[in-house]
C-alpha cells in the first residue's frame, strides 16, 4: 500500500472522529478543538494531513478556525427576524447556550451632535450612554453601544444595568411603537476586534436600530456581531399588483 492512500485514510479518520464528537454534543459550541500540533502528536501525522482533515469541517460550518487562537466548534447562527426587536439574552438561551453579560461603561451626559443625529433629535438632550458585551457559552457574542434618551425615559438613569442588559430592560418596561433597522457589514477597529476576540480583518455584521414610542425618540443602539454568529431573516409576500389603468 502506498503512502498516499494511507494519508487519505488517516485524513478521513481524523475528520470523522472530530465530526462525531461535535454532532454527538461531546464537544459543545465554543469548545476548542485540539491544536494542530496536538492532533499531529495524537495521530502521528503531518501538519498537512491535519489541515486536510480540518478544512472541510470549516467549509461545512462545523468548526471555525482562527489563525492565532486555534479552532473551535461553531456556534449555531441566531436567525433574527428583521422586522422585530429581538432580545439577545432570550435568543442565546433558547438555542441552549449559557448567556452572559458585562457592562463595560456607563455615563449620563449631554448628547453629542452625532448622537443627536443618531437618535433623530433636533435639540439638545441628555442621554445615558452604555457599552455592553453579550456572551454565549462564555465567548463574546455581540458588542452593544446604546444611547437612551433621558428626556423620554428618565427612569433609565436609576436602573442598575450592571445586572440587566439595557435591551432586555427596555423591552420589559418601555413599549415601542415603531422601529428602524439599518444593517451593514464592516471590518471593525482593533479595539472592537480585541473585545470580540476576533481577527481585526474579520467580517462583522452591524445592526443599528432606533425605536420610538409615539413621537418620543427612545433609543439608538449599534450591535456588532462576529459574522459567523448571527444573520437576519425576513419572510414576506409580494405586494398586490396595482389595478390596471
Amino acid at each position: 500500500m502506498t503512502v498516499e492512500p494511507l494519508q487519505k485514510g488517516l485524513t478521513r479518520r481524523i475528520r470523522s472522529e472530530i465530526s462525531e464528537r461535535i454532532l454527538s454534543g461531546a464537544w459543545p459550541p465554543g469548545h476548542r478543538i485540539p491544536f494542530e500540533h496536538e492532533l499531529m502528536a495524537q495521530y502521528g501525522c503531518s501538519r498537512m494531513t491535519v489541515n486536510r482533515a480540518l478544512g472541510p469541517l470549516a467549509e461545512a460550518g462545523l468548526i471555525v478556525r482562527h489563525r492565532k487562537t486555534g479552532s473551535f466548534v461553531s456556534r449555531p447562527r441566531i436567525h433574527s427576524v428583521v422586522l422585530d426587536v429581538p432580545d439577545i439574552a432570550t435568543e442565546v438561551t433558547e438555542r441552549g447556550e449559557p448567556y452572559g453579560y458585562d457592562l463595560l461603561s456607563r455615563k449620563a451626559r449631554s448628547a453629542t451632535r452625532r448622537e443627536l443625529e443618531d437618535l433623530g433629535l433636533d435639540s439638545a438632550a441628555d442621554v445615558l450612554a452604555l457599552r455592553c458585551l453579550h456572551r454565549a457559552s462564555g465567548r463574546p457574542f455581540a458588542l452593544e453601544e446604546r444611547l437612551i434618551n433621558l428626556e423620554s425615559v428618565p427612569e433609565a438613569e436609576g436602573v442598575d444595568f450592571g445586572t440587566i442588559a439595557p435591551g432586555s430592560w427596555l423591552l420589559g418596561h418601555v413599549p415601542w411603537t415603531e422601529a428602524e433597522h439599518r444593517i451593514s457589514a464592516a471590518n471593525v477597529s482593533r479595539q472592537t476586534a480585541s473585545i470580540l476576540t476576533i481577527e481585526p480583518a474579520a467580517a462583522c455584521l452591524v445592526l443599528e436600530r432606533r425605536t420610538w414610542r409615539g413621537a418620543d425618540k427612545i433609543t439608538h443602539v449599534r450591535l456588532t456581531f462576529p459574522g459567523e454568529a448571527y444573520d437576519l431573516v425576513a419572510r414576506f409576500t409580494p405586494r398586490p399588483n396595482p389595478p390596471a389603468a
